[in-house]
């Protein structure tokens, strides 16, 4: 596997959420930088490379909640799977929602995988090593 750094891109808007996530990927065998915002409109100005975020790295993995403030996480995987430069990143929902609709309006807009975050801390942890070991470790992501 590549050893350059890996960029996650992490779209939460609960700070909680994100220090757990930050805490369970600590330990990570793959070298990365994490990424965060915490609304869906700096999401796609990221995306985008706009204004502040002229310079940002393009993501090997976006991990994406549903309910964030601005733009919705639907908005934004519709965005991203629209945009020819952006539809290749690999895109997990990692979302509390467990609503039948959201899981298949976000497969219709070919979401990579829909995951349902558990408030369980042990459970949590183990659905992040997973996805850091299947998208980081296992898979071969495309370079641009």
């Amino acid at each position: 596997m590549d050893e350059k750094h890996k960029t996650i891109f992490l779209v939460e808007d609960n700070k909680a959420d994100i220090r757990l996530i930050q805490e369970a990927l600590k330990n990570s065998l793959v070298p990365y930088q994490i990424v965060t915002v915490r609304d869906g409109m700096d999401a796609m100005a990221y995306l985008r490379q706009e204004g502040q975020y002229a310079d940002a790295a393009r993501p090997d993995l976006i991990l994406l909640d549903l309910n964030l403030p601005k733009k919705d996480g639907r908005e934004v995987l519709a965005e991203i799977k629209a945009d020819p430069k952006l539809k290749r990143i690999p895109v997990v929902v990692l979302t509390t929602s467990h609503n039948e609709d959201d899981i298949f309006h976000s497969y219709d807009l070919h979401v990579n995988c829909y995951i349902t975050k558990s408030r369980n801390l042990n459970q949590l942890f183990k659905i992040v090593k997973g996805i850091e070991e299947f998208w980081l470790e296992t898979v071969t992501l495309p370079s641009e």
